[in-house]
């Protein structure tokens, strides 16, 4: 568990960057904190591993401070997944995976033996294990990163941004691949994201974020899909406009199936059930 308590950052320019912060993640879940530039969550996730020390208050592992632990260690106890997955770009996948093993003693031929299962967790070919970071596409790269960032078995993985900087497939991709991972291994993620449907597909706990860290709605995606908290999160949601909004549609030439379409009337998805061909057309299904 990560617990925030009365955590306040102020940059030397006198930036107040997160105030009088306070909230709990809850082990083996991922909490996905949304929001702005500016709003203080890349500073809250790296106050986590010590790559910045917040000004007054504490951050607790598991009911103990960080700031009581060497700084060294503790990053190589945690995963760690950058925007741009920061691979080293004169060493081959293989070795960028090991890494952090054997900084912590591992032997190399049993740190790389680890890294090519790892390449099998993350979906990538082994035969890229021999291959340098610039040969590969960035989808692929990101994979890597996460396979570096899972190479020590942390309990807690960081991701900031990790799928920002790849195309929409390839990012949708990536989130199916990081849903399935965490069924399988039940890491404690901390994940930043500015996009609130990727924070929705991925987060057992959403943390939207106004300006200075503060706490606009924390919750599960459905809780708040159907209660935003307020204006403000009615409009970051998209939920002021409608946009939220599903219906159940019956089109001429779709063999009786039920489309799911958004409020701009574009498809979605097919309704499921045998009641299907019963839905009358145009008749608001629910929000999503």
């Amino acid at each position: 568990m990560i617990e925030f308590r009365s955590v306040t950052k102020r940059f030397p320019d006198d930036t107040v960057a997160v105030d009088d912060f306070n909230l709990v993640l809850p082990s083996h879940q991922t909490t996905v904190l949304v929001g702005s530039s500016g709003c203080g969550k890349t500073t809250l996730l790296r106050m986590v591993n010590r790559m910045v020390e917040p000004t007054s208050g504490q951050v607790l592992i598991d009911d103990v401070d960080v700031a009581t632990q060497d700084k060294v260690k503790l990053r190589r106890s945690i995963g760690y997944v950058l925007q741009a997955a920061g691979l080293l770009p004169h060493r081959k996948v293989l070795d960028n995976v090991a890494t952090v093993p054997m900084l912590n003693g591992v032997p190399k031929g049993q740190a790389r033996a680890a890294a090519l299962e790892l390449l099998d967790t993350v979906g990538l070919d082994r035969s890229l294990g021999e291959r340098y970071p610039r040969q590969l596409s960035g989808g692929q790269q990101q994979r890597v990163g996460v396979a570096r960032a899972l190479a020590s078995d942390p309990n807690i993985l960081l991701m900031d941004e990790p799928f920002g900087a790849v195309d929409p497939i390839v990012r949708a991709d990536l989130q199916i691949e990081l849903n399935r991972l965490q069924r399988e291994l039940g890491k404690t993620i901390v994940f930043v994201t500015h996009d609130i449907d990727e924070a929705f597909t991925l987060a057992d706990q959403v943390v939207i974020l106004k300006k200075g860290g503060l706490i606009a709605q924390a919750g599960t995606p459905a809780e708040i899909l159907a209660n935003p908290a307020d204006d403000f999160v009615a409009t970051f949601i998209g939920a002021d406009k409608g946009k939220r909004e599903l219906f159940l549609q019956q089109r001429e030439g779709d063999r009786g199936l039920t489309l799911v379409v958004d409020a701009a009337g574009r498809p979605i998805g097919v309704l499921e059930g045998d009641d299907t061909t019963a839905a009358p057309p145009n008749v608001e299904a629910a929000a999503s």
